[in-house]
């Protein structure tokens, strides 16, 4: 012991329990990792029954579900893969400085920005066309779609993580294996369409060995608090994985396939539901349990749609070679004429650019049409409805293609998706109001104890489910001062 040092009072012990949970919520947020699935097409009401979910009720009980949540428009896959990701490439200096994360609480940025969302990271179709380039976005597929002109529009948060030194590691995500402002994740199993449950599962056993590798080597990290009072904690060394990510498609093929209501939407849901048992029983086994937060989310919804009686053949209404461009078919298609000429078309919207209503958060974006065709739910639009492919059913004759679809309306009560979330930075068992998808960048950025870039999210409707969220406060500095002085009574 050091000279002039006198040994700490068994009484003094006594607190350093509740000086630990003081400390809890300031450091745990940079040094707890993120699992994070993407499940494609899930509608908020798929597991309304979780008692058939016993995967998914483990994770409720132990965490946060929403009641749903509301995509981006057009209710697209990468718009909202997007929106989910990034930030929004703010063009304005009007919101307020957000200095640090824990100020988020006191910045609703929904008021204080036009709530801009798609128009600004660009990521505006499934299939856009530039017209200055000619080029072609095909829903990711072809060599054009890995091209910076669709992804530079923002900053994915896996770009920010390895900016900031942090290993991401992700699985069949889309857009993972492009270079996005000159950043890669660490690493990137290319998407494939449709990936297996064997897909998934191996994703998940993968994702958890790089956090558990991780977190099998600590580190002491001593923390000095109310002036004269320093606590040690154990915490997880960073550099391996700071956020992992998984995406899974089959519960939006199926939907698509054989609509929303179906069995076999049901049997994806279960079979999903299976991985996610596993999922939970192998955190335990790592001993993961208070390491590592989770959260689950979907990109839109689906709704049913019937082929034969609601099918919108455009060329019924307009001289189809006066189009220069058609990008799409379903919901929202995207036209360039080429003249200004356009008619009503009953059970369709046809909007010019400047048109397009404000709370779509669409018009500005680069790669709008002048023309954008948005159809009532349920309804579909094509060229000819005879140009679609068809199955072949055991009696010979044509079967629907699809009879689900997604991309109307994010207002409309079938786009919507679902969130949710577990882990030590989440409250338990909480049943959530709805929020939307721009607002969970926020709260992911707030588990890995990253200050957010500027974003279109709203703070306030994610701060309550959180552990700790509110940060530094006058009540703590009070708190800690009265501490103080107890300790230092003791100490005499």
């Amino acid at each position: 012991m050091s000279p002039g040092l006198r040994p700490v009072s068994p009484r003094l012990t006594l607190l350093l329990p509740p000086l630990l949970l003081l400390l809890a919520g300031q450091q745990s947020l940079a040094t707890r990792p993120l699992l994070v699935f993407l499940i494609d097409g899930f509608r908020y009401d798929y597991m309304d029954d979780l008692s058939a979910l016993p995967g998914f009720r483990e994770l409720a009980s132990s965490g946060v579900k929403v009641d749903y949540m509301t995509p981006d428009f057009p209710s697209l896959s990468y718009p909202n893969y997007y929106s989910l990701m990034t930030v929004a490439g703010l063009k304005t200096k009007s919101y307020p400085e957000v200095n640090t994360l824990h100020t988020l609480n006191q910045v609703d940025l929904s008021s204080s920005l036009n709530r801009r969302h798609c128009d600004i990271h660009q990521m505006t179709g499934n299939y856009m066309w530039d017209e200055s380039s000619k080029k072609e976005f095909l829903i990711g597929t072809n060599p054009d779609s890995l091209m910076p002109l669709w992804w530079d529009g923002s900053e994915p948060l896996w770009v920010t993580l390895q900016k900031l030194g942090k290993k991401v590691f992700m699985y069949y995500w889309p857009g993972c294996e492009v270079e996005i402002l000159s950043v890669r994740p660490s690493f990137c199993e290319k998407y494939v369409y449709n990936p297996s449950e064997k897909n998934l599962t191996d994703s998940i056993e993968n994702a958890l060995n790089v956090i558990s590798n991780n977190c099998k080597v600590k580190e002491s990290v001593c923390v000095c608090v109310c002036v004269c009072v320093c606590v040690c904690v154990c915490v997880c060394r960073s550099g391996q994985a700071g956020m992992t990510a998984i995406y899974y498609e089959k519960i939006d093929v199926e939907g698509h396939h054989f609509g929303p209501d179906s069995p076999q939407v049901r049997t994806a849901v279960q079979q999903l539901d299976l991985a996610i048992q596993t999922l939970n029983r192998k955190i335990k086994e790592k001993n993961m349990v208070n390491q590592l937060n989770i959260i689950l989310f979907s990109d839109h919804g689906m709704t049913k749609i019937k082929w034969m009686e609601k099918v919108i053949e455009l060329d019924q209404y307009i001289n189809m070679s006066s189009i220069a461009k058609m990008m799409d078919r379903g919901p929202v298609v995207s036209l360039w004429p080429q003249d200004n000429m356009y008619q009503e078309v009953h059970n369709m919207r046809v909007y010019g650019r400047q048109e397009i209503p404000d709370r779509f958060h669409f018009k500005g974006g680069r790669f709008v049409p002048p023309l954008t065709l948005v159809a009532e739910p349920g309804w579909f639009i094509a060229q000819n409805k005879a140009m679609l492919p068809y199955w072949q059913n055991d009696t010979g004759e044509p079967s629907a293609w699809q009879n689900g679809w997604h991309g109307y309306d994010n207002e409309f009560l079938d786009m919507r998706g679902f969130f949710l979330a577990s882990g030590p930075d989440f409250k338990r068992n909480v049943r959530a109001a709805p929020i939307r998808v721009v607002d969970v960048y926020n709260v992911m950025c707030w588990t890995l104890g990253v200050k957010p870039l500027p974003n279109n999210g709203s703070w306030s409707r994610v701060e309550y489910f959180l552990n700790g969220s509110e940060g530094p406060s006058q009540p703590m500095t009070l708190c800690c001062l009265g501490l103080l002085g107890l300790l230092l009574a003791l100490w005499n």
